[in-house]
């Protein structure tokens, strides 16, 4: 152990502890901008810096280790100027328009120059010039340059984390920027628009595309049908802006706010997350039956990011997808058949909206396997945050809003639907489906909790009728790299893989809110959405009531001609811009 005074504060931590984490320990704050725990310490930002006594410089708090008897000072007059002088010239090469900016009131730069009560900026404005023109529009993912403070967050992110390496440093000295890697343009690199450089952006230099203007048009025309659906992670986070707890922001007080907005007909995505369970967890059977699971698994294509991550890195790997849309597409492709036939309207009548944890989702929708000749199944997706932005521009406050019920017949769901958005949930709400068909009972509904929790790759056999069933779960696109060199150098095999692009799963999605280094907030994301399955009278899919009537009414049977044609796709028939 280490002793050594904080702010006259007596201190003892273990030998390696960095300056920053020995202050947490005592509860004392030290500003930062760049820092992030093991992925990013590298003190670009200088903000941190604090007065040692007997070194001449000033030291970053960050990535500096303690030493024993070190005597530190984080608000002498030194190290306050010091953090002044460091904010004030990080401000002088950013945007500060901060009234036109999506991170206003969420971003660590404004919170730290309003704290160190920095009103004017003494030094010359160095917006950077000359750059390769405008970031292009339509893209899911915006960066902008002027906003950048090169704090290299998004690189590490991007490298270490999700293994794909979209982001590098172009230029040097006063000219650096961060930029699309290889001088390529983000619409032609294979990005796989996980998001999660924006959630762990510290300003508004990266963001989604915003769709909230489309979405109101769509609410002001008469000719249109608004449906909006919603999905199981958003529940748990849409709150958090509003200081609402997790029991207060229920999906019911949602949808109420969602009619006050004006949408005709609030949904829930858990519907067809349980209709994904019939699809996905019978093609699983059908493929391990017939043998077509002895070299490669079946992988899950509920997550585009993942989806686009596979096609861009192991193409080659695509026929393992499961043809089984996402339950958002698959609501889409429902609304405008099933729902259409029984409103009675023309499927181009019906505007169909998504609200998403998720950038991907942006994509998602936009490619040409996933419409009809009415049109895409689904036309707009807003993330988490955009809705947040909608419901404060019409000054809507969610505590005063009673609670409504979602409409029907799509709004029913089983506690198997709602667990989808935590990092093993498609996997645990197959197999209690799969055990239901193979066996012919229900198992207990928590016989398969051993995926919700571990790291970000695990791995667990199950027998299930005799049968032994080899699973891993996935989270995280560097942990699905591993995952898939293990499977290609023969070192592991497994039937039936679970992959979602973001640590923790859609709990973490580049869509919610920002709350850069609270991380711990996805694992309490996942736990609400445990606790709505237990709640849930229903947890199998298959027991359904409105997933049946579809099947009844409509469908016929999972796999049918019928569910082929509206509920799966070719994913060989789309490639990523990087692809030959």
């Amino acid at each position: 152990m280490v002793r050594l005074r904080i702010d006259n504060l007596s201190v003892q931590v273990p030998e390696g502890t960095t300056i920053l984490a020995a202050a947490q320990s005592a509860g004392v704050h030290i500003p930062h901008l760049c820092y992030l725990k093991g992925i990013n310490e590298i003190a670009a930002c200088r903000v941190c810096c604090v007065e040692v006594e007997g070194e001449r410089a000033m030291v970053t708090a960050c990535n500096s280790p303690v030493k024993e008897g070190m005597v530190v000072h984080t608000n002498s007059p030194r190290a306050r100027q010091t953090r002044r002088t460091n904010v004030e010239l990080i401000l002088s090469q950013h945007d500060c328009r901060c009234a036109a900016c999506a991170r206003s009131g969420n971003c660590q730069l404004q919170t730290i120059a309003n704290d160190l009560g920095i009103l004017t900026v003494p030094y010359k404005t160095q917006l950077p010039e000359g750059l390769r023109g405008a970031w292009t529009t339509t893209f899911p993912l915006y960066h902008d340059y002027n906003k950048c403070i090169k704090c290299m967050r998004c690189i590490q992110i991007c490298d270490k984390v999700q293994s794909l390496s979209i982001w590098d440093v172009a230029g040097t000295g006063g000219r650096t920027v961060v930029d699309v890697s290889n001088n390529r343009v983000i619409k032609d690199s294979d990005c796989a628009l996980c998001g999660q450089c924006i959630t762990h952006c510290p300003v508004g230099g990266l963001r989604e595309r915003d769709d909230t203007q489309k979405a109101f048009a769509a609410l002001a025309n008469p000719d249109k049908i608004t449906v909006v659906q919603v999905a199981p992670a958003v529940r748990t986070a849409w709150g958090e802006y509003f200081g609402l707890s997790r029991e207060e922001a229920t999906m019911e007080r949602m949808a109420a706010c969602l009619r006050r907005l004006g949408f005709r007909y609030v949904f829930d995505t858990n519907f067809t997350a349980d209709l994904t369970i019939m699809e996905e967890g019978n093609e699983f059977l059908h493929r391990l039956k017939s043998g077509g699971l002895t070299r490669w698994p079946m992988f899950t294509s509920c997550c585009p990011g993942w989806v686009r991550f596979l096609k861009g890195q192991y193409p080659e790997l695509t026929g393992q997808l499961s043809s089984a849309k996402s339950p958002q597409q698959m609501f889409g492709s429902v609304t405008k058949s099933w729902f259409a036939e029984k409103l009675g309207v023309e499927p181009e009548k019906i505007f169909c909206v998504s609200i998403m944890p998720c950038v991907a989702k942006k994509a998602e929708c936009e490619l040409p396997t996933m419409a009809t000749e009415h049109g895409p199944d689904v036309d707009l997706v807003l993330t988490t945050r955009e809705l947040v932005r909608m419901l404060r521009a019409d000054k809507l406050d969610p505590a005063a809003i009673p609670e409504e019920p979602l409409d029907s017949p799509l709004g029913t769901h089983t506690g198997a639907g709602v667990i989808f958005g935590a990092t093993g949930g498609v996997m645990e709400a197959a197999l209690r489906t799969a055990s239901y068909v193979l066996t012919g009972e229900n198992p207990e509904p928590d016989a398969f909790a051993d995926v919700r929790t571990g790291p970000g790759l695990r791995e667990v056999t199950y027998e299930i009728a005799g049968v032994p069933v080899r699973c891993a779960v996935v989270s995280g696109l560097g942990n699905a790299r591993q995952l898939i060199e293990q499977l290609k150098a023969n070192k592991v095999h497994y039937d039936f893989v679970e992959v979602m692009a973001c640590p923790g799963g859609c709990v973490g999605g580049g869509g919610q809110p920002i709350s850069v280094e609270d991380e711990e907030r996805y694992g309490i994301r996942g736990q609400r959405l445990y606790q709505l399955d237990r709640e849930n009278p229903i947890r199998f899919s298959h027991e359904n009531p409105d997933v049946q009537k579809l099947y009844s009414e409509f469908l016929g049977a999972p796999l049918s001609e019928k569910a082929e044609e509206l509920l799966h796709t070719d994913h060989k028939a789309w490639k990523m811009p990087n692809q030959p």
